[in-house]
């Protein structure tokens, strides 16, 4: 027992005291993509580099980047050089609707709070169900890891709860897999309204590399009214704590 609390008294305080400051990330964190607003020679080319399509030129040469299918994974930014796209640091990518999610040069709009009714009800408590519908468990490792003592979910009223039925809403991961698609169906039905809904990765928002695929579908939104998009593949968990909170009004 003493060497339990020596322990715990040499750790100190864990819990990182966000929001009043910013998160600590990883040097090799890629975060909002930063596009050229002007036209780019190697348009084509860096269009081509995309593995998840999530790239497009028109006949002006100007870029345009869907981070709702983007996997982050910066081929995109090598194939220029970081001339027509590049990666910044910038963790706050969640976005109330799916076209904010597309960015073609100048600053991305960040998660808008709630309406008054809805902040009212959610704002203080909010418990969700969780359905993994078919991912790869990066996305639930991430969604996971925000019950732990550094980022400790629960200081902020946000929880997740086994059933349904006890739930405000329900957060999506994975593309929806036609395995999947009855379970979601129904665990969707089985929470009491008024509820939201969260869709958090690139397989959850477009279905990813899977959207293609004959046992996968596109994402939630084919079959559920997405309330809040969190893109990544995985979103950081800090990603993924900023929209939440933004979405309830509790950050500006």
């Amino acid at each position: 027992m003493w060497r339990v609390l020596i322990a715990r008294a040499r750790q100190k305080h864990r819990t990182y005291d966000y929001p009043r400051l910013d998160p600590i990330l990883p040097d090799r964190f890629r975060g909002r993509p930063v596009v050229a607003g002007a036209p780019v020679a190697e348009a084509d080319t860096i269009v081509e580099s995309c593995p998840a399509g999530a790239l497009t030129a028109g006949a002006d040469r100007r870029l345009r980047l869907d981070m709702g299918k983007c996997l982050f994974c910066g081929k995109c930014e090598r194939a220029c050089g970081g001339c027509g796209i590049r990666f910044s640091k910038e963790h706050r990518l969640a976005a109330r609707r799916r076209e904010d999610l597309v960015a073609a040069g100048g600053e991305g709009k960040i998660a808008e709070a709630l309406h008054a009714e809805a902040s009212r009800l959610f704002g203080h408590s909010l418990k969700l169900r969780q359905v993994s519908a078919g991912g790869c468990n990066a996305c639930e490792a991430d969604v996971n890891v925000l019950g732990t003592l550094v980022f400790d979910l629960g200081r902020f009223g946000i929880q997740f709860v086994a059933s349904p039925r006890h739930a405000d809403g329900l957060l999506v991961t994975g593309p929806v897999t036609r395995n999947m698609e009855l379970a979601l169906m129904k665990t969707y039905k089985s929470i009491p309204a008024p509820k939201i809904v969260i869709a958090v990765g690139a397989c959850a928002i477009s279905g990813g590399l899977y959207a293609d695929h004959d046992e996968a579908h596109a994402g939630a939104g084919g079959f559920l009214p997405v309330d809040l998009f969190i893109p990544g593949c995985p979103p950081h968990p800090w990603t993924i704590l900023d929209g939440l909170l933004r979405f309830l009004g509790r950050l500006k």
